[in-house]
């Protein structure tokens, strides 16, 4: 089963990562001789990022599905979405709030480390363990797909559904790794600008999967376009 959506969301939501990820991603050594070893060590970049996008779908997939089997998927689902459109709506900084948790923020700490340790190490390795590490770090269009996998209250399809949200976010990510400092600050800002609109549209989508609201069955927006619309 294909999730359409997740990979939809992380192609609009990748336009959220050039003001997180964009400048690790500058950051990162890269053969300039070649250009076809440079895309294959930003590719090896992003694929690290993907690897550890399935490895947290899979883990909040098991937590949906302890939800779902508690009884409590539905009004899960809509709490979820309404905390959502309160971050959109009133520009909560929430991804801030959480990655300096006392919990948290040690862990994240040693993630950076772990990153700049690797930024300064040029091995064969280290691209894919900077993306891996990378996928670690707090940002609002990851925790946005992670509230995806756990609605969909099953390890694999959490999995598959974050691994699809990665490869979404890999053409742009991918294009501003090989173009560098093309894209002009101004555009990046316009972009950046559409994220507020997706998490409304998500978090609308999740609380209407909780309303039992007829939606496509798991999200699945394009499979549903193809189908003839039934008029009385």
């Amino acid at each position: 089963m294909i999730f359409w959506t997740a990979f939809t969301l992380g192609l609009i939501g990748s336009t959220h990562c050039l003001g997180m990820c964009g400048p690790l991603a500058l950051a990162i050594p890269m053969s300039t001789s070649q250009r076809i070893v440079m895309a294959y060590q930003a590719l090896k970049y992003n694929l690290g990022r993907v690897l550890t996008y399935a490895l947290l779908g899979a883990v909040f997939g098991l937590l949906g599905m302890s939800v779902e089997l508690a009884g409590f998927q539905k009004g899960f689902s809509i709490v979820i979405g309404i905390f959502l459109l309160f971050a959109a709506f009133f520009s909560l900084n929430w991804e801030s709030k959480l990655a300096n948790s006392s919990p948290l923020a040690r862990f994240f700490q040693i993630i950076k480390k772990q990153i700049g340790r690797l930024l300064r190490n040029d091995s064969r390795q280290s691209h894919l363990l900077i993306g891996v590490f990378n996928g670690f770090l707090p940002c609002g269009m990851v925790y946005l797909a992670i509230a995806g996998a756990v609605t969909t209250g099953s390890i694999v399809n959490g999995a598959l559904f974050m691994m699809l949200f990665g490869l979404g976010t890999i053409p742009l990510m991918l294009g501003i790794m090989l173009l560098g400092n093309v894209v002009k600050p101004s555009f990046k800002k316009v972009l950046r600008s559409i994220a507020p609109v997706i998490m409304v549209a998500f978090a609308l989508l999740l609380i209407a999967r909780g309303l039992n609201i007829n939606l496509p069955h798991e999200l699945h927006f394009w499979e549903a376009l193809q189908r003839d619309v039934m008029c009385h």
